[in-house]
């Protein structure tokens, strides 16, 4: 029996990887989770939180809030100030949440039932980012910005209900949160899961089920339709964790391109039903990490010695600055980044995901003045 085993899991080992992309060209693409997902409201919010026992400022993710315009509005000057080789100007995938708790309609303490509002409607409760809709669209037609799918929400609903309902300790920290216009602060309360994964649950029932992450995909994609005047063509899912009913989901509302996070560095493949996968290469994250010029380009430089294009991650904190300032030093390493990128790789082109997508299914993609070739090579990856 023992060698039987050894045997089926000899084979097992030996079955190799779908084949990844190599490219003949050194590709260059941002992307970016988080956004239009509401945190710490305010510093009047923060100190409201404090007062009420949060012991704030602990770690990084404390002072996360959200995005206003004059971010967003500071990260385009950045990008416009450099090109590539084709003219063109770097972009940021931008994956999007699309609901938020509503707060005010989850304020009374007999309410079990979590309520949502929807990103076209505006922020919830107390929440002021001015014109802060427009720049994302804004952004998106100067082409600096690609809008993407985060998910609808970024925690487990059913996780989060289940505690609202249960009462107790998790409720009431819920409670006080949501009192002060702040959702959840992950790090403090990792119960809370990710959108389509319950950690309270046995290992092999976390994922939630299939009809369930459907819906909720449906639904995220109608408000991103509504919102951006399309369907997505690519999705992140929140914390990565995403299955083959997440992707079955995703794929039904017309996504091609799955991003996938950092870890092993890999290069993107094809599925079977011609969905492209992405993996994150570079991390760009100075808001949580001490980040290095020199220890990015190293990165890069093994990416492009390899034939994979460069996938930097950079969450949004990294652009906040309305309780900490993290976008001020994060522009100064982005723009020293673009600048050290070109002088090294003076044939280096910025793409999106649509644009890797179209390389990887047609060898070519739109540039600033025509078609642009791309050599594209399937390689089988050793373990």
């Amino acid at each position: 029996m023992i060698r039987r085993l050894r045997q089926a899991l000899g084979r097992a080992n030996k079955v190799p990887r779908p084949p990844t992309l190599r490219f003949d060209r050194p590709l260059v693409l941002f992307q970016s989770d988080d956004w239009g997902r509401v945190g710490v409201r305010d510093r009047a919010g923060w100190e409201e939180l404090r007062a009420a026992g949060l012991n704030l400022g602990e770690k990084p993710y404390d002072f996360y809030s959200l995005e206003t315009a004059q971010d967003l509005h500071a990260l385009g000057q950045v990008l416009s100030m450099h090109r590539d080789l084709t003219g063109r100007r770097p972009s940021i995938v931008m994956n999007f949440i699309m609901a938020n708790v509503d707060f005010e309609r989850c304020a009374d303490p007999v309410q079990k039932q979590l309520f949502l509002r929807p990103l076209t409607e505006g922020l919830p409760g107390a929440w002021h980012r001015p014109r802060l809709l427009e720049a994302y669209r804004q952004g998106i037609r100067d082409r600096l910005f690609f809008p993407a799918l985060h998910g609808l929400t970024h925690f487990c609903v059913p996780a989060v209900t289940r505690e609202v309902e249960a009462g107790g300790e998790r409720s009431e920290l819920l409670r006080k949160l949501w009192r002060a216009q702040t959702p959840y602060i992950h790090w403090r309360m990792p119960w809370v899961g990710y959108e389509y994964w319950d950690p309270e649950l046995k290992p092999a029932r976390r994922f939630l089920p299939g009809d369930e992450q459907r819906v909720a995909i449906k639904r995220a994609v109608d408000i991103f339709r509504e919102m951006f005047g399309v369907n997505p063509l690519s999705a992140c899912a929140p914390g990565y964790r995403a299955n083959a009913d997440s992707r079955a989901a995703w794929f039904e509302t017309g996504v091609r391109v799955v991003q996938n996070g950092p870890g092993e560095r890999r290069g993107p493949l094809l599925d079977e039903n011609g969905m492209l996968a992405t993996f994150r290469t570079v991390e760009m994250e100075p808001a949580t990490e001490p980040c290095e010029l020199a220890s990015l380009m190293t990165q890069v430089e093994q990416c492009f010695a390899s034939g994979l294009p460069a996938v930097i991650a950079v969450h949004s904190l990294n652009f906040h600055s309305t309780i900490r300032d993290f976008r001020t030093p994060t522009l100064q390493l982005l723009d020293d980044f673009l600048t050290a990128l070109k002088r090294k790789w003076p044939n280096l082109l910025y793409v999106h995901d649509g644009d890797l997508f179209s390389i990887a299914t047609e060898g070519t993609f739109a540039g600033e003045c025509g078609r642009v070739k791309v050599g594209a090579t399937a390689v089988v990856e050793s373990k």
